[in-house]
Formats: structure tokens, sequence, C-alpha cells
């Protein structure tokens, strides 16, 4: 369960975002993804309802994202969305090495699936997809994000926040300095099967016009297409397209 905000603004945004894989959930499922109480999240679910922020299928009784939040997200769009830029990034990833390509946003203290492409090689990770978010460290591209950013917000973050309890022991503070120091090392983050077993990943960051990261594409398959000599293969080609991408943003 997450842990509850202490504020309204913040429980509505915890409820918001507990929707925000799109698939729909019910009324209790909202409630332990946000850490509120069912009774709190059925009076927020009903007052987003009214002003059209969610929506509840009748006949199933879960709820959705509403079309205010549509509305909303096509005007901000003008303004933040970049995905436009990476998903030539994206393709060519996904077509040059046959994997599953990705390209996250940081958003706090997560990253944030907002493109995916299947490769050709027809045995698929499906761990992330768009709309997924997963705390800084877990997943490739939340270990690359949090690999470049400055040591007193990666002490700070660490200080406080506890990934094992989820994630597992691999998520240690210890496992996940040893795992940084290697990133920052080769440039890229590795995910040898993390969170799901047999699923590895790689990430290079994209970083935005204050030299912070703020992005990330990966590259997801099983783990026999990731052997050594492959991994510096995949690595090089990502960062040169993290690259190509940092740039890209910086002059839009």
């Amino acid at each position: 369960m997450a842990t509850a905000p202490d504020h309204l603004v913040g429980r509505a945004a915890a409820v918001l975002r507990a929707l925000s894989h799109g698939q729909g959930s019910t009324t209790t499922e909202v409630a332990r993804a946000a850490g509120l109480a069912r009774p709190t999240t059925h009076r927020l679910l009903t007052a987003l309802g009214d002003e059209g922020f969610v929506d509840r299928d009748q006949r199933t009784g879960q709820w959705h994202l509403g079309p205010e939040l549509y509305l909303l997200g096509e005007v901000a769009a003008q303004r933040y969305d970049v995905t436009e830029h990476a998903r030539a990034s994206v393709h060519r990833l996904a077509e040059a090495t046959g994997e599953s390509a990705f390209f996250s946003a940081r958003r706090g203290d997560e990253t944030v699936c907002l493109l995916r492409e299947d490769g050709s090689f027809p045995i698929r990770s499906f761990v992330l997809y768009e709309g997924a978010r997963f705390p800084l460290g877990v997943v490739s591209a939340g270990l690359v994000v949090l690999s470049f950013l400055p040591d007193r917000d990666i002490d700070e973050y660490l200080g406080r926040v506890d990934l094992t309890e989820k994630w597992g022991a691999g998520h240690s503070a210890d496992e996940l300095r040893a795992r940084i120091a290697r990133t920052r090392e080769t440039g890229f983050s590795l995910n040898p099967g993390l969170v799901v077993e047999g699923s590895w990943g790689l990430a290079a960051a994209v970083f935005g016009r204050s030299g912070a990261p703020a992005w990330a594409l990966s590259l997801t398959g099983v783990e026999f297409r990731f052997p050594p000599d492959r991994l510096t293969e995949l690595g090089a080609l990502l960062l040169r397209e993290a690259h190509a991408l940092t740039r890209k943003l910086s002059s839009a």
C-alpha cells in the first residue's frame, strides 16, 4: 500500500495516479493503491466524477480516468509533450535490436513509461507498458535516472525510501549504490531480471536543459538475448540515441 498523502490535493492526486495504468479499478483497488481508507477514496472518486476527472463503468463498477483529464492533457501537451521527438528514437531502437524499446519520463520519485514499440523478436517482456510507473531505482529507466542525479539527491532519496519491501533485497540501498556506480562507469543501466525473473533491461538517460536526467530510453527482453558482448553493443546504441535525443530536446 502507498503512503497516504496528508492533504486533500495530495489525496486526489494519489487517486488519479492509481487509475493511470488505464485498465480500470474498483474502489477497493484504488484505495489500496493510493494508501487511503475506502470511504475516503469513494468520496474522492465521486467528487472527481462529478467534475469529469474520473468515469465509472456502470456495468462493471470500475473507475477510469475521465474525459476532462483528456481535454486538460491536450492543452498541457502543447508545453510538455516530448513524445513526438522521442518516437523516432524508440522506433530505431526496436527496429535495430528486435527488442521492445521504451521512452520514460521522470515524475518526482518515479519514472512513467510514455512510449513502447515492440521489435521483431517474438518473445517479449511486458514489465513495462505505456502508463506504467516505477520508483526511481526500479527497472532500468528508474535506475539510470537515479544514477545521474547529484550525489546529495541520491543520498536524500535512499535515506527516506525502502524499496526492499515491495521489490526485494536486490533493491536495498547498498545494492542500488553498487549499481549506480556501475551505471556511471558504463553510461547505461542494467536490470538483470530484478523485477521479473528472466526479464532484462538496459537504459540510457536523456537530459533536460538544466543538465538533470529527465527521461530515459530503454530496451527490454528475455535474458538469453543479453549476453555480455551484446550488452556492450546495445548499451552503445542506447547511448547514441540518448545523446542525439538530448540535443534535440535541448534545442526544441
